[in-house]
């Protein structure tokens, strides 16, 4: 396939902390969004909308490319994330993700709201808010 073809593939990602243990702590923050940021741009093919979340989960809004293995490209970012905190940025404890995750698609008309709600997150949980489509990490039947 192309590298170069038109695409809107809009992605939202969202996965837990280990056991969703509360171990995003709020001053190490800003840094663990800016190190995934980091890692999600890597492949090239991939533009960082928004990234959010809580003490035990993190969102994530991208556009990815046609070619972007959706599942080897979110384990490096979990498993490069979760490195980089614990082994050169001197997290003071222990960042471990669960190993699911979920992601949902959705068009570009949506890209304004699904921004808004990851920016949101805090503010979403504590007032019980939450879109459950977008917090899910698990298939439910």
């Amino acid at each position: 396939m192309a590298r170069d073809a038109y695409h809107e593939i809009f992605l939202h990602l969202v996965w837990h902390t280990k056991e969703s243990r509360g171990l995003i702590i709020p001053d190490w923050e800003d840094r663990l969004h800016d190190i995934i940021r980091r890692r999600a741009l890597e492949p090239g093919n991939v533009f960082v909308h928004e990234i959010g979340g809580t003490r035990n989960h993190v969102h994530i809004v991208v556009r990815g490319g046609p070619t972007l293995p959706i599942a080897e490209w979110t384990g490096k970012v979990k498993g490069g994330s979760s490195y980089d905190m614990n082994h050169t940025a001197g997290y003071p404890d222990r960042l471990e993700w669960q190993s699911g995750y979920g992601v949902v698609t959705f068009g570009a008309k949506d890209l304004p709201w699904v921004i808004d709600y990851v920016r949101k997150q805090k503010q979403h949980h504590l007032a019980g808010t939450v879109f459950d489509r977008l917090e899910r990490v698990e298939q439910r039947e």
